[in-house]
């Protein structure tokens, strides 16, 4: 990196913005914004990256009395902007759900054969007696984890069935996949593990779409009848988005686990699938993912076949996706039918008057370095909509406005098109 430039990566259809791979060593010297009331350093583990001991920060709900439950992600990418969005965190501290982060990550896999069992529980144990909750070393876990993070949730469940409050993948894979968002081969499980009965969330965008992680997760279904696998398409949005609306998705999923799975002693108990709903699988009208059925066209059945109780479902139950109830299955097809036949529109930043250019072998879309201003630390960007190469402004686009968040990293938004980073 050349001195005093600073590289910030741009997803150019997400509207995000950037620097975890550049400035992760100093992004959590205080924990993100904050925001976090404890922390303390793992042991038995020294990171690659820094070559320090990672933390684990923890955010307790104010005024929160007993923790019931723990959220727990290790640093990568939008864990860190959903664990700091405020509206996200007011839901949770309705619940009285705790937040853990760790960075750096530990472990992507969550293989047993190296100590990160060991390393949680231990984490856990100090955690719960600095923080003054010893509630904490056996309250049940909600593993969650993005992207290369995005295997871990189901493999910590296997291994702590009986911890395990519900599990989320964002953006991200599929039970035993073999398309692991780390990009090597994933952990074997053996013959007597599962997730039976405990809720699990796999969440995947639309202009990411990739039939090929889709279909492990249905296959998954059929393998293990007793599993509770629940499926969103982000509708409108990719692989770094992280918004509003998502954020509140998933607090519902894990508010119904808590209503559904938690006694008043703390315990689990499973979830019987035909109990739940049953609603048909997404299907993208998108020619464009980036997986390897890219550029191919999919007829979208004109009507969907309703939702309904698990054993009064009249579509293919095999190509269906299970829900707690009506009302989680509802709020789901209501995302898939308002997307539904609109047209694709595509976004682009100006820096200094001028389109930053595509670069089709990044995987964000867009890659480029930018000079800040003569403090040293300001960045001038917009987000504008483009044609679909992305290197013209184009006049035919939706009347919402584009624009850009931050979702890791020390970079702080000031407003919609200044930036400053704080290393």
């Amino acid at each position: 990196m050349i001195k005093d430039e600073y590289m910030i990566k741009f997803n150019g259809w997400l509207l995000l913005l950037f620097g975890c791979l550049f400035f992760s060593e100093k992004s959590f010297a205080v924990g993100p914004s904050g925001m976090y009331q404890y922390s303390v350093a793992l042991t038995d583990y020294i990171s690659p990256e820094t070559g320090k001991v990672p933390t684990a920060y923890l955010w307790i709900p104010e005024d929160c009395r007993k923790v019931r439950a723990v959220m727990f992600a290790q640093q990568n990418m939008t864990e860190e902007a959903l664990f700091k969005m405020p509206s996200f965190r007011k839901k949770l501290a309705q619940m009285d759900v705790a937040l853990l982060w760790v960075a750096p990550a530990f472990s992507q896999k969550w293989d047993p054969q190296i100590p990160c069992e060991s390393i949680f529980e231990d984490m856990m144990t100090a955690i719960a007696y600095q923080s003054g909750h010893q509630e904490i070393i056996k309250v049940p876990v909600i593993p969650f984890g993005h992207s290369a993070q995005a295997t871990f949730p189901w493999n910590f469940a296997a291994w702590n069935p009986d911890r395990t409050l519900c599990i989320i993948s964002f953006h991200g894979d599929a039970p035993r996949t073999n398309l692991c968002g780390f990009g090597t081969s994933n952990v074997e499980w053996g013959r007597n593990r599962n997730i039976d009965g405990i809720p699990g969330l796999m969440i995947e965008g639309e202009y990411e779409w990739w039939e090929a992680r889709v279909r492990p997760a249905l296959a998954f279904r059929m393998m293990y009848p007793e599993s509770c696998i629940s499926f969103l398409c982000d509708t409108g949005r990719s692989h770094f988005d992280c918004s509003e609306r998502t954020a509140g998705y998933i607090a519902d999923f894990i508010c119904k686990s808590m209503e559904q799975r938690l006694r008043p002693d703390g315990t689990l108990k499973k979830i019987d699938p035909h109990k739940g709903w049953l609603a048909e699988r997404y299907l993208s009208d998108i020619p464009g993912t980036d997986g390897t059925d890219k550029g191919v066209y999919r007829i979208v059945k004109p009507k969907r076949v309703p939702p309904a109780p698990y054993d009064a479902y009249t579509g293919d139950p095999h190509d269906a996706f299970w829900y707690f109830d009506r009302e989680m299955a509802m709020k789901t097809e209501a995302r898939y039918l308002e997307s539904a036949g609109k047209k694709m529109q595509y976004v682009g930043f100006e820096y200094h008057g001028h389109l930053v250019p595509p670069d089709p072998h990044v995987q964000c879309g867009m890659s480029a370095a930018f000079l800040p201003d003569s403090d040293g630390i300001t960045i001038h960007l917009k987000a504008v909509p483009t044609d679909s190469t992305h290197t013209a402004l184009s006049s035919t686009h939706s009347t919402a406005k584009p624009h850009i968040e931050v979702i890791s990293g020390p970079i702080r938004k000031i407003n919609d098109t200044t930036f400053r980073v704080y290393p």
